[in-house]
């Protein structure tokens, strides 16, 4: 897989609960397969996007925060 291959998108700036809203809307215009790269700023964007990929049943395929951004690839089921 390479970069191309993953969808990106930017939350920065958003308050929650418009994370978690947006990247579950976008991962639901994704294909089966498909991995979607959030990125975040808000502090519980490390506790919500992990929780929505489980209740919904998707993939986290990496988590990690540095400098204050959260990252999170996300593998669409």
């Amino acid at each position: 897989m390479t970069a191309k291959d993953i969808e990106t998108l930017d939350c920065r700036g958003l308050r929650c609960p418009l994370p978690v809203l947006k990247a579950r809307k976008r991962l639901r215009s994704l294909t089966p397969g498909a991995v979607l790269l959030v990125m975040s700023d808000d502090p519980l964007a490390a506790l919500d996007l992990p929780a929505m990929v489980q209740e919904d049943g998707h993939h986290l395929l990496t988590g990690e925060t540095r400098d204050g951004v959260f990252y999170a690839q996300i593998g669409r089921s």
